[in-house]
């Protein structure tokens, strides 16, 4: 009797990846780099579109509203609308609003992050809030961290929106929320609560606002330590693609591993000029 294993090849699970329902899709190094449209997106983009399968772009950066990624998209010239985008901003805001309905907050951070909170019910206070949330923030110094120390030793709970220690900018690397929280939650004594990717949480959300169910999902993203883990951890095929900080010997740097390796979105459309990597 035969007792082999026979492993699928990466040409049968790109085909399976590709009759996926549904996508999550990160953004920063997988759909642009700054103000560059990469390649291979607007073809995949218009395939989804065609096809009539659904699709959510999924970000942990927590500074811009749907809307402002919507007029960026069409900046890069692709017209997108704001339904499909999906933040930590509107992530965390939901998670407090089903925690504390209608609490209070102190908040470093940008636009999307306070207009999300506003949205959800949530207002604005520096004197004995429910919680601390920690974003993005082009307005952090010395003053909001001893702010923010003060509050969370007083009793608010200190929320990140999500755990990414760096983050992409024109000028280059820049601190992100994991960077900007640490100071805070050292001094204070206390361990953050994050809730952007790869916390269960945030994908739980995007599969709700896709009508989706996870083996119909697949998540594509540049980012092991985010997107991948995002999927595993929440029983989404995972997609790794190496137009971000990813290349091919990253995912040997980690306990897990992508279903599949891509070098873009577009080597998920029929017959695009690309091959997949493998697994």
């Amino acid at each position: 009797m035969d007792r082999s294993v026979r492993y699928a090849s990466s040409e049968e699970i790109l085909e399976e990846i590709r009759n996926k329902q549904a996508y999550i899709c990160d953004m920063d190094g997988v759909i642009y780099h700054g103000n560059r449209l990469l390649p291979g997106v607007r073809e995949f983009i218009e395939w989804v579109q065609k096809e009539g399968k659904r699709y959510v772009f999924l970000t942990n950066s927590s500074e811009r509203s749907p809307m402002e990624l919507k007029l960026k998209m069409r900046r890069l010239g692709m017209e997108i609308d704001a339904d499909h985008f999906y933040t930590s901003a509107l992530a965390t805001a939901g998670f407090l609003a089903s925690q504390v309905p209608h609490g209070t907050v102190y908040v470093i951070g940008e636009a999307g992050l306070i207009n999300a909170l506003y949205e959800a019910g949530y207002s604005m206070n520096d004197i004995n809030p429910d919680y601390v949330v920690v974003g993005e923030s082009k307005t952090y110094n010395y003053e909001t961290v001893i702010r923010a120390v003060s509050l969370v030793r007083n009793g608010a709970r200190l929320i990140g929106t999500n755990p990414d220690a760096t983050g992409p900018s024109e000028e280059g690397i820049v601190p992100a929320t994991g960077s900007l929280i640490l100071p805070i939650a050292r001094t204070a004594g206390v361990e953050p609560y994050f809730i952007g990717k790869p916390n269960p949480v945030m994908m739980r959300q995007a599969l709700k606002r896709l009508e989706s169910k996870r083996e119909e999902t697949a998540i594509i993203g540049d980012r092991m330590d985010t997107d991948i883990l995002s999927g595993i951890e929440s029983g989404i095929d995972p997609v790794l693609v190496l137009s971000g900080v990813s290349d091919m010997d990253t995912p040997n740097r980690f306990a897990y591993r992508p279903r599949l390796v891509l070098d873009s979105v577009g080597t998920l459309v029929p017959n695009h000029k690309n091959m997949e990597q493998g697994e």
